[in-house]
């Protein structure tokens, strides 16, 4: 890995853009000051990461008695599934509970006859001398219950610990932020973080900065998260595999992300110190070589490790998911085949500095046109097969149940529920192969929809929805529960290996990462510079960042991730207030969306499209207010490029074409910014005045009361951010097609070419899901060079 510029081959300090002095060296033990004063005041707190972790966690997870009964169940359930696997194991007679053997049943006369009475559940269990004695007799058993034990004991000190500190946040919003407990669930999280703010300038909880901002409390709350989310945008972490057989897979499982945060920033060994600041060597690039090696080593160390506990682990793993979903398994056979958002695509998707339950509700937005979308593609070949395995095991398991209601005795015949069982699952399993007879085909306009809430997509993507390359790598980021599932049992298997091979063989690439793209903001500590949401630096001029930016190849985030995460980071905080560089970015956002939203469809009419337009899209009820936005700009190129008096030829001819979904996202936008309703914040992005649209966008009836203000203005930020990702995307392809289509001459140097190429790292861009492209569009590209070159040279 090679760094682009020699300004940026260390790390280095980024000030404050407040006024205020950074602290001398010899002060920085102030930042891990002892809490001082009385017990109800709040200054100078020791660790402000833990501490505005655990008020944020204590919020989501509704407050002390849920926090507490969440952690004590979890002991009882360790407890439990250890006791009842060592009681299946050794206090069950299980050729008496087969009947494989008699039953010596004693009379009341006093004799005992072997009989072949029906097998109750006491006479398979052992006495309890018996069961303890098998329990003995095995060392094994014995090594397994004591390592258990000490687990459970560790957990236990663990969450006598977390329960005083939970009570603490819970005085804390009590006395310090005036939230009662019974208030909590009817409080929003901006609200809980303006009152923070708000209590930095009575009790200064930070000691270096006068105020907090709300980009200080995300950058302590996500400061780890930021450097995963960056490491998978720049395609840094080895978990993309090449199988046989199986193609291009993806292998991220909680079991691999835990070892990952251990190795680098809170284990013995970790990159970072005092769980804030990034260790003084890691900083200078002279000792980059030798930290490689010493992190290497310490991968292999924790490969080690994860290999001599790969069997307790595994055996852990078998049996929660065989506790967990079995029972489920019977009930809904098919809920195996549900969908699921996968690790890797929860970091891929995530925004800079997006907290968890923003993600959550975005994803959970995603989720019905994502499921539309893969179930839209259907194999005809596939689809035949399923048809008759469905019907030739849907005989049988009719034959089955029919004998069974005439007769329930059949039911003691051996194996006979098994085979009820397996036929039902082998039906259900064959019927989601089976399309939908009344599916329509639109895989554009769904792949539109999901693009709506996911807000990131290769450019690759673009038209090229009704592939089923495009699927599959969909696929990678929203996999089947029964992958996920197989996944995590794979994983103490797979993760030893992927830590001794693949990540060591990134080791250099990792210290180099950690040292360019860490900066030390003052009052906070070393958090990854992508989450400054700095345009100059990290901005893509593919992402209207042109002039703006002077970030080389290797400093750019991928997929426009700076300039999305710049947009959502304004519309869910709109009281912040940017640095400078990016103030001017969302004013030329402003600008630009005013001048498409000239040229477009007005709003009226495009909100008057949504209901029909969203017909296409939707097989449910009215849509809310936000929903008719959204729906209104993802419905206007189906009825544009479609026929019949919903659009004159002259507007099809004009809005039909691929940037159409763009003006008529600019049109809604535009219109959001000259509503009437009263002020959301200070720096919305484009509601200035309001973040409720006018009357001739929300009807009377629909305009909102007091208690579900704070519901509706989530829902239009959240729709709003949609139209962006939706506006963007599209100026993004088009600002890619004028590159394809229009030659660039030697005065008009492409942004690219500003600065040397990158090392093998970023040339590793050019795969799936980075904003790559595929083997083929390289090797087109390279000999439309060549021949560009040898026009010039001519």
């Amino acid at each position: 890995m090679e760094v682009s510029g020699s300004h940026y081959g260390d790390y280095h300090r980024l000030p404050d853009y407040e006024e205020e002095d950074s602290p001398p060296e010899d002060e920085k033990e102030l930042l891990v000051h002892v809490t001082e004063g009385l017990k109800d005041s709040w200054h100078h707190i020791k660790n402000l990461d833990n501490f505005f972790t655990k008020i944020y966690h204590f919020h989501q997870k509704n407050g002390f008695a849920c926090m507490m009964l969440s952690d004590v169940f979890e002991l009882v359930q360790f407890l439990f599934v250890v006791t009842f696997t060592t009681f299946l194991l050794c206090c069950v007679e299980y050729d008496v509970l087969f009947a494989n053997r008699p039953v010596n049943h004693t009379r009341h006369g006093g004799g005992a006859l072997p009989e072949r009475n029906k097998v109750t559940l006491p006479d398979a269990i052992l006495p309890t001398p018996q069961c303890a004695q098998r329990i003995r007799s095995s060392g094994w058993i014995i090594f397994l219950l004591v390592m258990a034990a000490t687990f459970w004991v560790y957990r236990l000190v663990k969450v006598l610990c977390s329960l005083l500190g939970y009570w603490e946040i819970r005085t804390f919003y009590t006395k310090a932020l005036k939230i009662p407990s019974d208030e909590l669930c009817n409080c929003s999280w901006q609200e809980v973080q303006a009152r923070l703010i708000s209590l930095q300038r009575e009790q200064p909880m930070c000691v270096h900065k006068r105020e907090l901002s709300e980009l200080d409390i995300h950058h302590r709350v996500l400061r780890f998260k930021n450097y995963l989310v960056a490491m998978v945008n720049k395609a840094l972490l080895p978990v993309r595999f090449r199988l046989p057989l199986l193609g291009e897979a993806i292998f991220l499982t909680q079991g691999l992300k835990y070892n990952l945060e251990l190795l680098f920033f809170w284990g013995p060994g970790s990159l970072f110190q005092g769980k804030w600041s990034l260790q003084p060597q890691y900083k200078r690039a002279g000792a980059r070589l030798e930290l490689a090696r010493r992190l290497g080593r310490g991968m292999v160390l924790l490969g080690l490790a994860n290999l001599l506990l790969c069997p307790f682990i595994l055996v852990w793993q078998v049996l929660y998911a065989f506790f967990s979903y079995t029972e489920v398994l019977k009930r809904e056979p098919g809920s195996l085949g549900a969908r699921r958002w996968s690790l890797f695509g929860r970091l891929y998707l995530r925004h800079f500095n997006e907290l968890d339950h923003e993600l959550q509700a975005r994803l959970s937005r995603g989720y019905k046109p994502a499921s539309k979308y893969m179930n839209s593609f259907a194999s005809p070949l596939l689809a035949l097969l399923a048809r008759n395995v469905c019907f030739f095991a849907g005989s049988l398991l009719a034959v089955l149940i029919a004998l069974t209601v005439y007769d329930e005795d059949v039911l003691t015949v051996q194996h006979i529920l098994t085979a009820i069982t397996l036929l039902g699952v082998i039906v259900t399993i064959a019927r989601s192969f089976i399309p939908d007879e009344h599916l329509v085909w639109c895989p554009e306009q769904l792949l539109q929809c999901v693009l709506a809430h996911i807000h990131y997509m290769p450019d690759h993507w673009q038209g090229n929805a009704h592939k089923a390359e495009t699927r599959e790598e969909l696929a990678q980021l929203f996999q089947y529960k029964a992958v996920f599932i197989l996944e995590e049992l794979l994983s103490p298997i797979v993760t030893p290996f992927l830590l001794i091979f693949a990540l060591r063989a990134k080791a250099l690439d990792i210290i180099d990462f950690f040292r360019n793209f860490s900066v030390e903001v003052v009052g906070v500590g070393d958090i990854c510079s992508f989450a400054q949401l700095d345009i100059r630096n990290h901005g893509n001029p593919q992402w209207l960042s042109q002039g703006r930016t002077e970030a080389s190849v290797y400093q750019q985030a991928e997929n426009g991730k700076t300039e999305l995460s710049l947009v959502h980071f304004a519309i869910t905080n709109p009281r912040w207030q940017p640095p400078p560089e990016s103030s001017l970015f969302i004013g030329h956002l402003k600008e630009k969306v005013q001048q498409d939203a000239a040229h477009a469809p007005p709003a009226q009419r495009l909100l008057a499209e949504a209901p029909l337009g969203a017909s296409f899209l939707s097989d449910e009820g009215p849509c809310t207010v936000p929903e008719a936005l959204l729906a209104s700009v993802l419905a206007h190129p189906v009825l544009a490029a479609g026929s019949g008096g919903l659009a004159s030829q002259a507007e099809r001819s004009r809005f039909g074409q691929p940037g159409s979904a763009a003006g008529a996202a600019a049109s809604i936008l535009a219109s959001l910014s000259c509503s009437q309703l009263p002020r959301r914040g200070e720096n919305a992005v484009y509601q200035s005045d309001s973040t409720l649209p006018g009357d001739s966008v929300a009807p009377p009836e629909t305009r909102p009361g007091p208690l579900s203000r704070s519901v509706l203005l989530s829902e239009f930020a959240s729709a709003e951010m949609s139209l962006h990702a939706i506006y963007m995307h599209e100026l993004h392809h088009q600002q890619q097609q004028q590159h394809q289509t229009s030659p660039r001459s030697p005065s008009q140097p492409l942004a690219q070419a500003a600065s040397p190429r990158p090392s093998s790292h970023v040339r590793s861009q050019d795969l799936i899901l980075g904003g790559w492209e595929e083997e083929e569009e390289e090797e087109s590209q390279a000999q439309q060079q060549q021949q560009q070159q040898q026009r010039e040279k001519s």
